[in-house]
């Protein structure tokens, strides 16, 4: 893939690979048609209610919005629905699911990301998908959405996203999920499309490799500052929506962040620096009673039961 010479100055802390995967997700990003926009304007409540100026601004055709995906648009992380999908169509065993079961679990228990899963969990999809055609991928990935994802879009960040539509305004994902699965919620979501991490593929069959590194913390700012200087975005007038602290990076490009559900980090964050705050959980407790059952698994404590010790052994 050739590369691509976009990038704006950047901070140090970017490496060569998190531009890499950067500039990848941006040019992905780009081939992907924008779906849609005729999706109804959901409401939602908001944590602060400060006076502001109207904001998106109609016609403002130089901003556009940055929403992240895991726990900002939908409840959970995309990865591990995504792995749902594929156990149940026998892509991999039984031990491969108690595996993603368990870092669903975390990721809703905690309500932040754990670096090692994420890690865990992208190297297992690789391997699975790898050898498989992209577009055998997709068609998969559109009923997954139908069957784990569609019922989990936060309604109302899905009103913050569907605004900025309403403005004239182009709107993205920006997730650390494959570009593929991103892009599919993106187009179901009448969204402008998505920048995700890229596997590679030779021929339109997956090598089991990535383009750089996953799109996650400064991956994330490269992509948009990628993204945002192609399609001549002022950033300035940009905004970006995320409920973690790893996406501070990403957030900080631009004139107005968001902090959507956020973890404590980023809830310490933004309120030092008077970002705008928005919680759409409707309690915090609701949202952790529970250990997701997994399809095609057997009792619930028992498979819980072996998830737990999995993670003990690792540790």
């Amino acid at each position: 893939m050739a590369a691509l010479g976009w990038l704006t100055p950047r901070r140090r802390s970017a490496t060569a690979r998190s531009v890499l995967a950067g500039e990848a997700a941006a040019e992905a990003a780009r081939k992907t048609s924008a779906a849609d926009d005729d999706a109804a304007l959901l409401t939602g409540t908001s944590e602060e209610a400060p006076e502001e100026p109207v904001f998106p601004v109609s016609g403002d055709v130089r901003a556009a919005a940055f929403f992240d995906l895991d726990n900002t648009v939908m409840q959970g992380a995309a990865i591990f629905h995504f792995g749902r999908g594929l156990y149940k169509r026998k892509f991999f065993e039984r031990r491969e699911l108690t595996r993603f079961a368990w870092q669903q679990a975390w990721f809703r228990l905690a309500g932040v990301e754990d670096p090692e899963h994420m890690q865990d969990a992208r190297d297992s999809a690789l391997s699975i998908v790898k050898g498989h055609r992209v577009s055998e991928l997709m068609s998969i990935g559109e009923e997954i959405y139908d069957e784990y994802m569609a019922d989990r879009i936060w309604p109302g960040t899905r009103a913050l996203a569907q605004a900025h539509l309403d403005a004239g305004q182009k709107v993205w994902l920006v997730t650390a999920a494959p570009v593929e699965t991103a892009t599919i919620i993106a187009r179901r979501l009448g969204l402008t499309g998505a920048l995700g991490t890229v596997a590679e593929s030779v021929d339109g069959v997956y090598t089991g490799r990535l383009v750089g590194e996953p799109l996650h913390g400064p991956a994330k700012a490269e992509a948009v500052r990628a993204l945002a200087a192609a399609e001549d975005l002022d950033l300035d007038r940009c905004a970006a929506y995320s409920d973690s602290h790893n996406d501070i990076p990403m957030l900080s490009l631009v004139g107005h962040p968001y902090a959507i559900n956020p973890d404590t980090k980023l809830r310490k964050h933004a309120r030092a620096r008077d970002w705008r705050l928005r919680d759409y959980r409707t309690g915090r407790k609701a949202a952790k009673v529970g250990i997701p059952a997994a399809a095609g698994v057997g009792a619930l404590a028992g498979g819980t039961a072996a998830a737990l010790a999995l993670h003990r052994r690792r540790r």
